[in-house]
């Protein structure tokens, strides 16, 4: 059976909030009597959480339930018979799967106290992705210009 795109979802926002707080799926399921495997296959999407263990996620995690469903705003679901339901607000674009680097970047954003810094640390992250866009359209339109290297 396909995993439903709603429990992949929640489980990287699972996923996401543990790495971010630096606790491992092991820890995790200590603290909730489950196996780290049973927190991959939530992290995974494989099975689906229920309501009160994603509580006690969200408590753990020091998130408020909620914070599992963000992004999910306007996707369509399947009911079990079959017939899909459209949410009344507009796609927007999806969640992106956030990897290890990601999540490094962000922890180490967060232990900036300076909001004049953070907002600097933003306008320079933008300006690489920037010019880094610019260079590959570039490439793109004169090809003589020299290749497009990936990092």
């Amino acid at each position: 059976m396909p995993k439903n795109p709603v429990d992949v979802h929640v489980g990287n926002r699972l996923k996401l909030r543990r790495a971010l707080v630096g606790m491992s799926q092991d820890k995790l399921g200590q603290i909730v009597g489950l196996t780290f495997q049973q927190i991959q296959k939530y992290e995974k999407g494989a099975n689906r959480i229920g309501a009160s263990r994603l509580y006690q996620f969200a408590t753990i995690l020091d998130v408020p339930p909620a914070y599992f469903f963000d992004g999910l705003e306007g996707q369509a679901v399947v009911s079990r018979n079959g017939i899909t339901l459209q949410a009344a607000v507009p796609d927007s674009i999806p969640a992106p799967a956030f990897g290890r680097e990601d999540v490094d970047l962000l922890r180490a954003f967060h232990l900036l106290q300076s909001p004049a810094l953070r907002r600097r640390v933003i306008e320079l992250v933008r300006a690489m992705a920037d010019a880094t866009t610019a260079d590959s359209d570039s490439a793109r339109e004169n090809p003589a210009l020299g290749t497009v290297q990936s990092a």
